[in-house]
C-alpha cells in the first residue's frame, strides 16, 4: 500500500487543507492590518514591498508583472503611490522614452520601521526550526509563489469576461484590480 493511500495520509491532507485556508486568511488579515496602520490599500502595500526587493527602479509594466495587475491597474496603483509620496517617476537615462518608478527612501524607511517592529516575533518563531526545516520552508514558499502566479493567471482568464452564468454576477463582486470603485460589474450592467 502506497503512503499516499493510507488513512494517516488522507487525514494529514485534510488537516493541511484546513490549515492552509486558515494560513491564507491569517496572512490576508495581517496584510490588511499593516496596510490599515500605514493608511494604504493592501495591494499598494505589497507593491511597495515588491519594489523594495528590486535592484533598481522599474517600469510600470514590470510592476504589472510583479503584482499580476493589468498595466492600466498598475498605472493607477503607481498614481496612488506617487500621490502618497511613496514613489517617484523618472525618465530612464538610457532610453528617454521609458519612465521608471523609484521608491522614495524616506517613505520606504517608514514602512520598513513597521516591519522591523513586527519582525522580532517572526524571527523568534523561525528560530524554533532547524536548518533543514528552514530549507523546507524556503522551498515551500518558492513553490507557492510560482503556483500562485499560475493560479492568478487561471483566475484572471476565467473572470476576464464574466457572464450571468458566473455566480459572482448575481451581485456586484469585488474587483481584484480595484476598478469600478472596487466592484467588478457584470457585462450586462
Amino acid at each position: 500500500m502506497s503512503q499516499k493511500s493510507q488513512p494517516r495520509r488522507r487525514a494529514l491532507m485534510a488537516e493541511l487543507t484546513v490549515e492552509s485556508r486558515r494560513h491564507m486568511a491569517a496572512y490576508a488579515l495581517f496584510n490588511q492590518a499593516v496596510a490599515d496602520h500605514l493608511r494604504l490599500h493592501p495591494t499598494d502595500l505589497q507593491c511597495i514591498n515588491l519594489l523594495g526587493l528590486e535592484a533598481a527602479p522599474v517600469t510600470t509594466g514590470r510592476i504589472a508583472e510583479l503584482t499580476g495587475l493589468t498595466t492600466g491597474s498598475a498605472t493607477r496603483l503607481v498614481d496612488r503611490l506617487e500621490r502618497g509620496g511613496y514613489v517617484t517617476r523618472e525618465r530612464d537615462t538610457v532610453d528617454r522614452r521609458r519612465v521608471l518608478v523609484a521608491p522614495v527612501p524616506e517613505r520606504m524607511a517608514e514602512v520598513g520601521a513597521v516591519w522591523k517592529r513586527l519582525s522580532g516575533a517572526w524571527a523568534e518563531m523561525f528560530e524554533t526550526y532547524d536548518d533543514d526545516e528552514v530549507a523546507l520552508l524556503i522551498g515551500h514558499m518558492r513553490r507557492t509563489i510560482e503556483l500562485s502566479a499560475r493560479q492568478v493567471e487561471v483566475l484572471r482568464r476565467s473572470t476576464a469576461a464574466p457572464d450571468r452564468a458566473d455566480p459572482a454576477c448575481g451581485a456586484d463582486a469585488p474587483d481584484p484590480e480595484g476598478g469600478a470603485g472596487g466592484v467588478r460589474r457584470c457585462p450586462q450592467e
